[in-house]
């Protein structure tokens, strides 16, 4: 079943072109929970010091005000892109008072719906329609399910890559197009063996009792304050997280057929109404509750682990920045925080992806079919929520295979594939990243899962105690490291620019917030 990857391998190693994965394009997003000295959700205010959420480029909020967002520009090596990921954390603890960063996706000490604040972006129509969104997402879905927090890898191949993996395609298509239709196709293998991540990389295998509040669950009691489950590697991607269930009720969901597929399935949901959310109401008593009442409010309601994306011009929606210029790059949204590094992801672990990514790209990919399509959700779920059970099988063509089997036998054909990124880089980190994962294959006592629940065991903790011990930890390392006077000023000047281009887009609105979401729907 790996023949057709195996063959372009060969093509691409044959030519012996060591720049030729040089110059990719690799970028991080993490999301980390402001947390007073208790461990409970800060109250306070994204700090003015770090700018303005809605304008700056790097510091941001994503659901609630408390939970920060740290976007990295992208650079052409992992290391320049750590580096700034750790420079920019390191700055906002210069700016918190009395708080620090959470070290692990799932939250702790959350005292109902009304402990989180929604983000804030001050009165401009495009901070007024970022905040409705996240009410939205609030009235749909639950404000508890909006503040796990995650790490996403963004990245594009080179350029130089594309005409030379055209060539020994045959491809003909316009090079865009021709990018388009590989992403997508990549697309489609991260999901067929997106199971992976959570089993390599799922941190999450325990939830504080607080998350869940009164609600009926089957996960276990390993403490007084903390479910668990015992072969659990990621509960934030299993059934307590955040799902996108209208979609499934209503038959519609995202079509990753092709890049046309895709934007026609998610437009649909856009425009299609949705009775349950009818009855929240869109403008109640004055004030708006969501930015519509239709399947997805936006395209970033939809739920995905890997999202196909382009740079987005001004205001311009996503479906319609992808249909003009296609895919730039692709958003690789199901890691869990690395609770055991205080920068929340670190470099084997992002060598590692790159080379899944390639090799994703090299595999065959048909289109998914119904039938596989419930095998994808289902193996997701079961390696979410069993990955470490030795007796667990996924689902696989018509029959099942171990999950141990099945990763053992794709980590092998992965070999090659980090052997030609090797050759654009010293040393070989590709390689000694694809042996580290194949150890936790090999000993599932290795993953970060069970290193948590064995430390957890050890200590006696429950997950808060273990979450809130990790975030004193990495406090403490951000505090006791030096900041370049020239990374300083170049924070606290953005910082600056930020409030004052957030000023100036409130005094540039001219039409009426209605107008401006009515124009907003209307592009192209």
């Amino acid at each position: 079943m790996y023949q057709k990857a195996r063959q372009r391998l060969n093509r691409l190693i044959g030519l012996r072109h060591s720049s030729l994965m040089r110059n990719s394009a690799i970028g991080v997003e993490k999301e980390s929970l402001r947390v007073n000295e208790q461990g409970s959700i800060a109250q306070t205010r994204h700090p003015e010091k770090l700018g303005s959420a809605l304008t700056h480029p790097y510091i941001t909020t994503d659901y609630s005000e408390a939970l920060i967002e740290f976007i990295t520009p992208p650079f052409r090596s992992i290391r320049e892109t750590l580096d700034f990921l750790r420079d920019t954390q390191q700055f906002v603890y210069q700016c918190l008072d009395k708080e620090y960063l959470w070290a692990t996706s799932m939250p702790c000490v959350v005292a109902g719906e009304s402990s989180i604040p929604i983000a804030e972006y001050g009165r401009s129509n495009p901070g007024m329609m970022k905040h409705i969104y996240r009410r939205g997402l609030g009235y749909r879905y639950g404000r508890v399910m909006q503040v796990i927090a995650g790490v996403h890898f963004n990245y594009s191949f080179p350029p130089e890559f594309w005409p030379v993996y055209a060539e020994l395609e045959g491809n003909r298509l316009p090079m865009q197009d021709f990018i388009s239709e590989s992403y997508m196709a990549l697309i489609r293998n991260l999901q067929r063996f997106g199971w992976l991540i959570p089993y390599l990389f799922g941190a999450s295998p325990a939830v504080c009792k607080s998350f869940l509040g009164d609600a009926d669950t089957s996960l276990e009691v390993f403490n007084d304050n903390t479910y668990y489950e015992p072969y659990a590697t990621s509960l934030r991607m299993g059934d307590i997280g955040y799902q996108n269930n209208k979609e499934n009720e209503h038959g519609i969901k995202a079509n990753y057929d092709s890049l046309a597929a895709y934007i026609e399935s998610l437009t649909c949901a856009i425009n299609t109404p949705c009775p349950e959310y009818a009855n929240i109401g869109v403008i109640v008593d004055g004030e708006y509750r969501q930015l519509n009442a239709n399947i997805l409010q936006i395209e970033n309601e939809y739920y995905s682990t890997i999202r196909p994306k382009q740079i987005l011009a001004g205001n311009e929606r996503p479906t319609l920045a992808l249909k003009r210029r296609g895919i730039a790059y692709v958003e690789l949204r199901s890691l869990d925080v690395n609770a055991f590094d205080p920068l929340g992801i670190n470099e084997q672990q992002l060598y590692f992806l790159e080379c899944f990514l390639l090799f994703c790209l090299l595999h065959d990919s048909p289109v998914v079919s119904a039938d596989e399509r419930k095998a994808i959700d289902d193996n997701e779920l079961r390696a979410a929520h069993r990955g470490r059970d030795p007796g667990l099988n996924l689902k696989r063509d018509s029959g099942t295979i171990g999950l141990r089997q099945w990763a053992a036998e794709l980590l092998e054909e992965m070999q090659g594939v980090c052997e030609l990124l090797d050759l654009s880089t010293s040393g070989n980190p590709y390689c000694s990243a694809l042996q580290a994962q194949q150890q936790k294959v090999q000993d599932p006592e290795k993953t970060p899962s069970a290193r948590m629940l064995n430390e957890m065991r050890d200590r006696g903790e429950g997950f808060y105690h273990f979450a809130k011990r990790m975030s004193e930890i990495h406090r403490h390392f951000f505090m006791n490291l030096p900041l370049s006077e020239s990374r300083q000023r170049f924070f606290t000047e953005l910082a600056a620019k930020s409030l004052e281009d957030q000023r100036a887009w409130e005094a540039a609105d001219e039409v009426s917030f209605a107008e401006y979401l009515q124009r907003y729907y209307a592009q192209g």
